[in-house]
């Protein structure tokens, strides 16, 4: 742990040149104290840092010095520069891994290549904390003693207890043999099987986690995407899923397919053009909401209950916007 911390001071001093105690200790996530402490090592190995006093002073290495670090080319250093964008490494609690080997990637980057490569990095972004409506990508926070543990047991191939609160359940403990971890718009899962039957947890449902010094039933290799693929479409085509005739404006029908699990248009066209659609949805609340974003674009035929429920609905937003109230 010292020695990765020890290479990444000497590439922070590479790349900034001159860096006070205090941004060394905020860099690396220490304290100040260990900072001078881990110069004082730098230099006792022969690595010619030094101190220059002052206000602006901080430390800095003599000039030409060179650490041997494998080079990469300016493709591949691009690609591990935009990946480092990803929040994945901070749901996993990695962030401060994945700092320093970004440090070392730029590092060992030929001259030439460094500023294309770090300026191309800028031009593209992955995974945006918001969307083009200004809403709030929101990373869960996970304690970071609970996600390490979670990820030794799933990199060990051991077997897992957590103390996890399913959605509107107490926290209980459940032992579990992992099969490896996802991350979704800064959320991250632990996929496992309990029993034999697939589970996937969320991380930050998770109160604690205990590795067990005994292996996980699992297979040896896995297919994660396909995996996450497989448990998605379990989810979405579970629960008590709703059919809904409507008819559609079909200005309106792409949106319509991408909230709806499917959607059959029939023959029929009415008379004003709007189509006669068969669309079904996860449950009674995806369809009401699902209908509420098509407003005046879409009106459900049947069923009579989710008619009445977005007639409530209208009811309670025009009494909101009625004439203004005395006083």
């Amino acid at each position: 742990m010292r020695a990765d911390r020890l290479v990444s001071l000497v590439l922070l001093l590479r790349r900034h040149g001159r860096l006070s105690a205090t941004a060394l200790a905020r860099e690396l996530e220490v304290s100040t104290r260990t900072v001078l402490r881990d110069i004082e090592a730098l230099s006792a190995a022969g690595v010619p840092v030094y101190a220059e006093r002052g206000r602006l002073g901080g430390f800095a290495l003599l000039p030409g010095f060179q650490t041997e670090l494998t080079g990469l080319n300016h493709d591949e250093a691009l690609a591990l520069l935009v990946a480092g964008s990803r929040r994945g490494g901070q749901a996993f609690g990695l962030g401060s891994a994945l700092a320093s080997a970004m440090r070392k990637v730029v590092d060992a980057l030929p001259e030439g290549s460094l500023a294309t490569a770090a300026g191309a990095a800028e031009r593209l972004l992955v995974e945006p904390e918001t969307d083009l409506l200004a809403r709030r990508v929101e990373a869960e926070e996970v304690p970071a003693a609970v996600v390490a543990e979670v990820r030794r047991a799933v990199f060990a191939g051991h077997r897992l207890r957590i103390h996890y609160a399913a959605a509107g359940q107490a926290a209980r403990w459940r032992t579990v043999d992992p099969i490896g971890l996802v991350t979704v718009r800064g959320q991250g899962y632990l996929l496992a099987t309990r029993s034999g039957a697939d589970r996937t947890y969320r991380l930050s449902r998770i109160q604690s986690a205990e590795e067990l010094d005994e292996p996980a039933q699992r297979p040896e290799r896995v297919d994660l995407d396909q995996a996450w693929q497989e448990r998605s479409t379990r989810f979405r085509t579970g629960g008590d899923q709703v059919t809904v005739l409507l008819r559609l404006n079909p200005a309106r029908r792409a949106e319509l397919v991408g909230t709806a699990l499917t959607v059959r248009a029939d023959e029929a066209v009415d008379a004003d053009g709007w189509l006669r659609v068969s669309a079904t949805f996860q449950d009674a609340r995806h369809a009401e909401w699902a209908l509420w974003q098509l407003a005046t674009n879409a009106e459900a035929l049947t069923p009579q209950w989710l008619r009445t429920a977005l007639r409530d609905r209208a009811t309670a937003v025009l009494s909101c916007y009625g004439p203004p109230r005395p006083g």
